[in-house]
């Protein structure tokens, strides 16, 4: 039923426009989430809630997980659309990522290394069942502010990683299978019984 179907969800299209949406099962969106409702939470302990700095780092969260979700709607009809949607949600996480570096330095706080006992405690977070903002809860909401920043770091260079492959995996797709053009083309040659290219 019509009724059933939630706009995150994959959906089955005959004819041209393929399937599209089914964002909120890409790790990189849920990644992308959990960034956006931590960076509020740290923003509001942390950052002077009038200052630039604070709408600049909630609004690059956000735009980093709502550029995931538009690109993986518009996908059905245009993979040169959806590339360039994730490139800007890579983007604004980059953005992002360098604010909270900024804070650390600015406040002389210690950006843990790779091999930081917390940072793998954060990054081993990734494979928990389930996982959601109430994974990293206590980091973000209880932590000190190096705590919660460098929590935050971690999670958005794995969701870079993830949003890195999918880049190359959409460049991959629109090399091998064209654009949206392409595809009209193809099935209206198809539907005329003429050869296509």
């Amino acid at each position: 039923m019509a009724d059933d179907m939630n706009d995150s969800q994959d959906r089955s299209w005959s004819g041209v426009i393929g399937p599209h949406g089914g964002y909120r099962a890409l790790k990189s969106y849920q990644n992308a989430e959990i960034i956006h409702d931590a960076t509020v939470t740290f923003c509001g302990r942390f950052i002077d809630r009038r200052s630039r700095t604070n709408d600049q780092m909630v609004q690059a969260a956000r735009s980093g997980k709502q550029n995931i979700a538009e690109g993986s709607m518009a996908s059905g009809t245009s993979t040169k659309t959806e590339l360039k949607l994730v490139g800007v949600a890579r983007a604004s996480l980059e953005e992002l990522l360098l604010d909270y570096q900024d804070f650390l330095r600015q406040h002389a706080l210690l950006l843990w290394g790779k091999d930081h006992l917390q940072a793998q405690a954060v990054r081993g977070l990734a494979y928990a069942q389930n996982r959601s903002y109430s994974t990293y809860k206590t980091y973000i909401e209880e932590g000190s502010p190096e705590v919660a920043a460098n929590t935050l770091i971690c999670l958005i260079h794995q969701t870079n990683y993830l949003l890195d492959q999918q880049l190359r995996q959409l460049d991959e797709r629109f090399r091998r299978e064209g654009g949206f053009t392409e595809k009209l083309y193809r099935v209206r040659g198809e539907a005329r019984g003429k050869p296509t290219l």
